[in-house]
């Protein structure tokens, strides 16, 4: 299994080899994954044909300079100094082109705190300088941003830029779309900042409105998703599995906390006895306590 080359905080690198596999059994077409992030789901299943889409051009960008350029990357990453004078020149700084706003982006990621991405009104990145271990010498060290270059290769891969509906309304039967929408509390007011823009409540909603119409459309829909009683409701006829998850975010990053999420699958085939191997399917016996 290749290994994200990014750090992402909400991350799905513990969740990937339990779920990956059962994707990669089931998908006959194209796999979708329309909040990208570190994309620890698609370098675990390496599809033949892959959609990697996010609202964050950046991020984008720096998928597609490993791609094809790692070597330069490597190089212009091993050029820059591991310093937090170094770290808020570099964030302060707005490249523009390709190479130089990915050489900006994995270059923030691998030194900032927590392997957050954040950004104020503005659409300015202002996560402050990590420190400590956080550096991007892994990435050489250990190979994994050539390994990862050698897998997006591997695949077919179209590239996006846009909302999560845009791109899920293009996914037909066979198709598996995968969805990790940023989300932070279990209010409906405070679902989380990403970029400039907020995922509210109404944009919850509106993704289970879009899972459920690429269901009708024959496509296999997998969210992962806070658990509560309010998201719960959003898929009241698709198999939930409350899984537990360790929490690493941040420079305490082992702090032997857990929290529950929920595993949300729609599946034209109801293939029951697959997703169970994951956990237990919920029977809704009672309501679920606002957490």
């Amino acid at each position: 299994m290749t290994e994200p080359f990014l750090r992402w905080a909400g991350g799905k690198r513990w969740l990937a080899p339990k779920l990956g596999p059962l994707i990669k059994q089931t998908l006959e077409g194209t796999y979708y994954e329309v909040f990208l992030g570190g994309a620890a789901l698609f370098f675990n299943i390496a599809p033949e044909r892959a959609v990697l889409s996010d609202i964050n051009e950046g991020l984008i960008d720096a998928y597609r300079v490993v791609e094809e350029f790692p070597d330069e990357l490597i190089e212009a990453l091993k050029s820059l100094l591991l310093t937090k004078k170094e770290y808020y020149r570099i964030r302060n700084d707005r490249p523009w082109n390709r190479s130089e706003r990915a050489v900006r982006f994995v270059y923030l990621n691998r030194t900032c705190y927590g392997g957050l991405y954040r950004t104020n009104r503005k659409g300015d990145f202002n996560v402050p300088f990590g420190g400590g271990s956080r550096t991007p010498k892994p990435l050489w060290e250990k190979g994994l941003l050539q390994a990862a270059s050698k897998t997006l290769q591997m695949s077919d891969i179209r590239y996006q830029v846009s909302d999560f509906q845009e791109v899920m309304e293009q996914a037909k039967s066979g198709d598996v779309v995968y969805c990790d929408p940023t989300y932070a509390r279990t209010k409906r007011e405070q679902f989380d900042r990403y970029n400039n823009n907020i995922f509210r409540w109404e944009d919850q909603s509106r993704l289970a409105k879009t899972c459920y119409r690429a269901l009708d459309r024959g496509v296999l829909v997998i969210v992962s998703n806070t658990y509560c009683k309010d998201v719960r409701d959003l898929y009241p006829s698709a198999y939930r599995i409350c899984i537990e998850r360790n929490k690493a975010i941040g420079n305490k990053a082992k702090n032997g906390n857990t929290g529950l999420e929920y595993l949300i699958i729609l599946d034209p085939e109801r293939r029951r006895r697959v997703w169970k191997t994951i956990g237990n399917i919920e029977r809704i016996k009672k309501p679920i306590a606002d957490l």
